[in-house]
């Protein structure tokens, strides 16, 4: 197993010309388990490698990914997984890539166990325009450190930097500025948006006010809007303010803010199950 990555390369032949789809083989490590259970993986890392595939199919200098939504069809298990990439909706301005996960699960059969989706955006020169109504958070310092409670079950988390700005659990929004101490896939360079969607996945984390002890808040989905593309060096943290609210029958949302060093860059959301342990 590595000790730098979440996933390990399949060689195989990369691509099915004919039918357009990419097709990449890889195999998780021990880093991409789950808080909630021992052999599932944590909702980051297939976010980050859907997100990843679709960053990288058929990439265009003159577009760019504006939001990714990622279905968890199922738990996605610590097995080999294929992931197919594909444009679903063509266009000169406006584009869809679509990239699934798939897995072979317990009875034998191969399924899809999560689906991402991304709209790509055609750009143009505009710096006149660009604004934002989100304050900037607070820069990390080191001592920011008091660690959530679930940092030291192992797994995911603990492969994570952590500099808490305001508690987990304070009334109203939560933040914490986070990193990947790993790369998403052995032998290559973290992207910026390999290092946003390696870590925004724990938006849920950062906005609960439950303590996990007691509690799971498994998410079902995460949706990314980004109206500035990340800027991110090897040294920099993402920023996630966010809040969880539940209803009286288990079922919760997320909402937040991602930042980097320079300011807000989007939005984060989630549904959110909640469920006594």
């Amino acid at each position: 197993m590595s000790d730098a990555a979440y996933y390990l390369p399949i060689p195989h032949t990369p691509t099915d010309a004919t039918e357009g789809i990419t097709i990449e083989r890889f195999r998780p490590t021990e880093h991409t388990v789950s808080t909630w259970g021992p052999h599932l993986q944590h909702g980051a890392p297939p976010s980050a490698l859907l997100a990843r595939a679709i960053e990288r199919h058929r990439p265009r200098p003159d577009a760019r990914l504006t939001r990714l939504t990622v279905d968890l069809l199922g738990p996605v298990p610590l097995t080999d997984l294929e992931v197919r990439t594909r444009i679903e909706r063509p266009g000169r301005r406006i584009e869809l890539v679509v990239a699934e996960l798939w897995a072979t699960t317990d009875d034998g059969t191969a399924r899809a166990v999560a689906r991402g989706t991304g709209w790509r955006l055609e750009t143009v020169d505009l710096p006149q325009v660009a604004r934002t109504s989100e304050p900037p958070m607070p820069a990390p310092s080191d001592s920011d450190t008091d660690l959530p409670l679930w940092v030291g079950m192992g797994g995911y988390v603990d492969t994570l930097d952590w500099r808490i700005v305001v508690p987990f659990g304070a009334p109203g929004m939560s933040s914490a500025w986070l990193r990947t101490r790993l790369d998403l896939v052995e032998g290559e360079t973290l992207s910026g948006l390999d290092r946003l969607m390696a870590v925004a996945d724990v938006a849920n984390g950062v906005g609960s006010k439950l303590d996990p002890r007691q509690y799971t808040f498994l998410n079902t989905e995460l949706t990314v809007h980004l109206f500035r593309a990340p800027e991110f060096t090897e040294q920099d943290f993402v920023g996630i303010t966010a809040e969880t609210s539940v209803g009286p029958d288990g079922v919760g949302l997320t909402a937040g803010v991602l930042h980097d060093s320079t300011g807000a860059l989007g939005r984060v959301t989630q549904n959110v199950q909640v469920r006594p342990r």
